[in-house]
């Protein structure tokens, strides 16, 4: 597909077109600019959603009209100087009115207020294309949002959509150092020091500068707004005065059908850099991401309470989470997060590689993630949520990871998410007490991590029927578990600098086969909590170890079989 040969046609859509995929090569000032053809990408699509532990319904990709609406021609201007708001807007606007097309972003500089997308259109940011938005936060109005409610427009975003796509290998910069919240801890004394020099506040603590005091006092703002007992119905100008203080995220799609997001580079976010909200049919493709390591609340790509995702071959480097999977509940009953495939990632600095979590309160089934690296992420594998906040998450099958310098946890898994005081005393059941029943983690490899696994579940919901086989994980300190059930390793080897290479509390039915025990090793296991038993293993040699089992006070003797 080329551009139309003059303005007026290029504004007009004219002609018969038909229906394709985004999948197109696209010529423009910048010359070619090659994206997966149709055929190519349903392949790679295929290939990566078929032959998966559970069935996946196959994605569809976006249809978009074959035109093209060029923003210079609405008035656009690439000089980093001219705001361009309106000139994106009337060229969406056109492109919408025609039935849908491609809206060419070409090379340049693009300074411009917020993006609303539409249905029917393929959003094309070309390489050597770079949209700056603004600095002004006056330029960023508050919209309500389908699922979550009053927010602060996002500097690409589309409500209620079918059939949209972001691609090209152009940048999308969010202007993020305005919008976020810096904690001391996280920069170096010279980052700090000119921060501080520039405006804003710091708290009366000296731990964490905000860019306004608008932005400073915005959360104790819209905790009163809410608090009010007139029973005034919310207006967007009621949260003005906390614009600030509400982050938007960079690109946020919500209960968009038909997506597609390939090849761009997502930097500088005011808070997540992409968020697909109950959407459904969505492809991920090529994606970068490039956060500060201190950008507060910086997640890379978090897909929340979406259904048919899958994402690949993407590149995230986060102040946050990396690649995340988020739920929230719906009417339906059913888990709103649901058949998502993550492959070929790599995540840099982030809170976590792989994440789920932390509210887990829509339930979560059938996620495949494979053959993804993790360098110097502070977890590997995270697995977070906490009372009040949690669901069933099942069916979870990671394969092929291969880590690097882990700063904390290889493997964690954690029911107490954020809770200063870890409450181990048993508390009732209820809907939103977080279960974790079914993993099956296979062939993850990590050189490098303070802790190889940590298992924290609660003492009325274990963490339960997680499998770990043929592993090798490198690591300060071992295996530590509290109150976990039907754990099964096999050809598993856990290589502890220091300590235990096994430490179980409160666990039971927990099975090792073909283990293995380093040499010079002082303790192979040490256990603790009178519901402790049911361990058996089998087909280990423990001779290297001084001592092989260590039982605590209260623990049953026959709580070990040695097979």
């Amino acid at each position: 597909m080329k551009t139309r040969g003059n303005n007026s046609t290029r504004r007009a859509g004219v002609g018969a077109c038909a229906l394709v995929t985004v999948a197109l090569v696209l010529s423009s000032f910048g010359g070619a600019m090659a994206q997966p053809g149709n055929d190519e990408l349903k392949s790679e699509i295929s290939k990566y959603t078929s032959n998966l532990p559970f069935a996946m319904t196959p994605i569809k990709l976006p249809e978009i009209p074959e035109r093209v609406f060029n923003i210079i021609s609405y008035g656009a201007v690439g000089d980093g100087a001219t705001m361009n708001t309106v000139a994106f807007m009337k060229t969406i606007e056109a492109c919408a009115e025609a039935g849908g097309g491609t809206v060419l972003v070409p090379p340049g500089l693009w300074l411009t207020g917020p993006i609303e997308l539409k249905s029917n259109i393929n959003f094309h940011v070309s390489r050597g294309a770079f949209i700056l938005f603004s600095r002004n936060h006056a330029d960023y109005p508050i919209v309500k949002s389908p699922t979550r409610g009053f927010v602060v427009a996002s500097p690409v975003y589309g409500f209620n959509l079918k059939n949209v796509a972001i691609t090209g290998k152009g940048l999308l910069d969010g202007s993020g150092i305005t919008w976020r919240p810096v904690k001391k801890a996280k920069v170096t004394a010279s980052m700090w020091k000119e921060l501080t020099q520039s405006g804003g506040v710091v708290t009366d603590d000296g731990k964490i500068w905000w860019p306004s005091e608008e932005a400073a006092n915005g959360g104790q703002y819209i905790r009163e707004l809410k608090e009010r007992k007139d029973k005034k119905k919310l207006t967007a100008d009621d949260f003005l005065p906390a614009r600030d203080f509400m982050r938007p995220i960079l690109l946020l799609l919500s209960r968009c059908q038909n997506v597609l997001v390939d090849g761009i580079t997502l930097q500088n976010s005011p808070a997540f850099a992409m968020y697909p909200d109950r959407c459904e049919d969505v492809v991920v493709r090529d994606v970068k991401v490039n956060n500060e390591y201190w950008a507060q609340n910086g997640d890379g790509i978090d897909i929340a309470s979406s259904k048919n995702v899958l994402v690949y071959k993407c590149t995230v480097t986060a102040g946050d989470d990396g690649i995340c999977m988020k739920s929230s509940r719906d009417k339906s009953g059913n888990a709103a997060l649901k058949d998502i495939v993550i492959a070929d990632c790599v995540v840099y600095h982030a809170h976590g590689g792989f994440v789920i979590g932390s509210n887990t309160d829509g339930g979560m089934e059938n996620i495949s993630v494979r053959n993804c690296d993790y360098v110097g992420t502070d977890i590997g594998l995270r697995f977070k949520s906490a009372r009040g906040r949690g669901g069933l998450v099942k069916n979870i099958f990671v394969s092929n990871i291969y880590m690097k310098d882990i700063v904390n946890e290889a493997i964690l898994f954690d029911t107490y998410y954020e809770e200063a005081d870890r409450d181990t005393a048993v508390q009732p059941i209820t809907d939103k007490t977080p279960i974790f029943d079914g993993f099956h983690l296979d062939s993850i490899f990590c050189d490098g991590a303070r802790q190889a696994v940590h298992v924290a579940g609660l003492p009325e919901m274990p963490i339960r029927n997680v499998s770990l086989s043929n592993s090798v994980i490198r690591a300060e300190k071992g295996f530590v578990s509290d109150y976990a059930s039907g754990f099964n390793l096999t050809n598993v080897r856990i290589l502890p600098s220091k300590g235990d290479v096994f430490s179980l509390s409160n666990t039971g039915d927990f099975k090792i086969i073909k283990g293995y025990c380093p040499l010079n090793t002082t303790v192979y296991m040490s256990l603790q909590g009178r519901t402790t038993g049911g361990i058996i293993i089998t087909g280990t040699d423990l001779a290297p170890a001084k001592q092989k089992i260590i039982y605590s006070s209260g623990v049953d003797k026959n709580a070990v079989t040695i097979e």
